[in-house]
């Protein structure tokens, strides 16, 4: 941001600001007094209304000289120095506890920002299900043989956000060599679900099958849980490698939801699925993965080895867990539906999260550790070069691996949908959007 003049003019204002009341107590300097007064009533009201140099008027560089020049004169001027001191202090004071507040505003904002779906997000789910309710229903029941086929290939997508599932089903179609074997099932909440279950009919996606779940509904127990999706963990820790460097490294880790554990009830007719998160973009064809041999593991994921659960015992306890295992991410995960069943996971989770409740530890945290040791000695670690990650938090990933991965990972909070994605990774997301549906330029999603 350059703002080199406008730190200048603050700077000249602070002085003038310090210097005002003792030279206002002499009566023999009113002129200059008065002149002082005026250039800080000028100043004030022009940086009001600018944060960089680019909004500050044209005449700025001349305000700057006239309110240097006057303070030269005064300080010319002979003030009690203490006067002057105690005044600047209590206006360093005033400034450090604005600057503050405005750090503490400046977070809750982002924090905000990166949690609330974006206007043009909710003008295109809104209009989606008005439409679908108003419209003439498509025909629905037409791939209803394929979603319970467990010789196609099965993905997985959990999600609340009609374009990001979208863009994830668009990106993974447009590199398959072949797409009449491919079946996408879109798991979305009560709020969502007719929005999504209205795109998906209006969009075709070449010959790729589309469901839409509300996982809502589609529970059948007593007290069903609501969707969750991914959680992303902030995780901040020594190098690994050499901790005596003291160096930070901070990553975000994401994993398995409450509503992944209901991945082989909801699909009992099914072998295996491959489970993509809807902040991820496909570059390759994937249909290499259904050719992976997991053998006795159940989930074949990417590893993330900088980050060792040994680093997160005090977290996570000592509790089945080996110190030198690799964390493991959510994003790109290939799922052994029968091995899963044979293990009880699902059970295992459930029972940890039940014991683990009674300690203290927000729900998050507590789902999170679960499900790490749920899956411990149960991960098939697929070849990293499938995934470059990071996305949605780090802005020096090189350009290279960008382009030759299979998959692009937007964990963070940086989500390329957000006005604070980062800038250079957002045309990856943006070219799988379907830009010709007529709703998407009602709401101003293209904008």
């Amino acid at each position: 941001m350059k703002d080199a003049l406008v730190k200048k003019l603050k700077d000249q204002l602070f002085v003038a600001r310090a210097y005002y009341p003792s030279l206002a107590k002499l009566p023999a300097n009113d002129k200059l007094s008065r002149q002082l007064k005026q250039n800080i009533q000028e100043m004030e009201h022009m940086l009001s209304e600018s944060t960089t140099d680019a909004d500050l008027p044209p005449a700025a560089g001349s305000y700057s000289k006239k309110m240097e020049n006057t303070i030269t004169k005064v300080k010319s001027i002979p003030v009690v120095c203490d006067n002057v001191d105690k005044k600047l202090r209590q206006i360093f004071d005033l400034t450090e506890d604005e600057a503050n507040f405005h750090m503490k505003q400046s977070a809750f904002l982002y924090k905000l920002n990166v949690q609330t779906m974006p206007k043009s997000h909710h003008c295109l789910s809104l209009k989606l299900t008005v439409e679908y309710f108003k419209s003439s229903h498509y025909d629905e029941k037409a791939d209803e043989e394929k979603f319970i086929d467990s010789s196609l290939h099965h993905y997985v997508i959990f999600s609340n956000n009609v374009l990001a599932a979208s863009v994830v089903i668009n990106s993974t179609v447009f590199h398959a060599k072949e797409s009449s074997n491919q079946v996408f099932h879109v798991l979305t909440d009560g709020e969502n679900y007719y929005a999504m279950k209205l795109w998906f009919l209006r969009n075709h996606y070449k010959e790729a099958a589309v469901q839409v779940l509300n996982v809502e509904l589609d529970i059948q127990k007593e007290n069903p849980l609501l969707l969750s999706l991914p959680e992303e963990f902030r995780v901040s820790i020594l190098s690994y490698d050499n901790p005596s460097t003291n160096q930070i490294r901070t990553e975000f880790l994401s994993i398995f939801s409450d509503s992944h554990y209901l991945l082989p009830d909801l699909f009992s007719n099914l072998n295996k699925v491959v489970v993509l998160d809807d902040d991820v973009v496909i570059q390759q064809d994937l249909s290499a993965l259904w050719n992976t041999d997991l053998g006795d593991k159940v989930n074949g994921a990417v590893q993330f080895c900088s980050v060792k659960l040994g680093q997160l015992k005090s977290y996570l306890g000592e509790k089945g867990l080996s110190q030198n295992s690799c964390a493991w991410m959510s994003g790109l995960n290939i799922i052994d539906l029968v091995r899963w069943r044979e293990l009880g996971l699902t059970q295992t989770y459930r029972k940890l999260i039940k014991e683990f409740t009674m300690q203290e530890g927000s729900v998050e945290g507590i789902a999170w550790r679960a499900s790490l040791l749920t899956f411990e000695n149960e991960i098939y670690p697929l070849n990293e070069s499938w995934v470059v990650s990071g996305l949605g938090h780090d802005y020096k990933i090189d350009t290279q691996p960008i382009k030759t991965a299979s998959v692009l990972h937007y964990n963070g909070k940086m989500k390329p949908w957000l006005d604070l994605g980062i800038p250079q990774y957002k045309s990856y997301w943006k070219k799988f959007l379907n830009k010709e549906d007529q709703l998407l330029s009602d709401c101003n999603v293209n904008s």
